[in-house]
């Protein structure tokens, strides 16, 4: 896959990897869950990871992929320790997926993992 091809694909198997971080108890919500309504209603085809954690920006059409991640940590874990594992998670995935894309000195984004909170 690549990201010009499916750029909402590759922002839910992003948020996939980081969910399935240690540590992480979740990316954070966007301003539409927070303001949904505590009554869930089933949704047709709505079986997609929630992606409002996830930013992912590209500059120009050959440009290093910019991804920024915010995310909620468990309280037992170490906030560090939990952001630099998302980090190298994102990383080893988008290399997998982009390596055909980036130089072969350079990684194929910058990721930046910012925790917002712990639960």
């Amino acid at each position: 896959m690549t990201a010009d091809a499916a750029p909402g694909a590759l922002t839910e198997e992003i948020a996939r990897t980081v969910e399935a971080v240690p540590g992480v108890a979740f990316l954070r919500p966007g301003l539409a869950g927070r303001l949904r309504s505590t009554l869930p209603r089933p949704q047709e085809g709505r079986d997609r990871t929630p992606t409002a954690g996830v930013r992912l920006s590209r500059t120009g059409s050959a440009g290093r992929w910019h991804v920024e991640i915010h995310l909620v940590a468990l309280r037992g874990a170490r906030a560090l320790d939990v952001a630099r594992a998302a980090r190298r998670s994102v990383e080893a995935y988008l290399l997998s997926v982009l390596s055909a894309e980036a130089a072969p000195t350079a990684a194929p984004a910058h990721v930046t993992v910012t925790v917002t909170g712990r639960v």
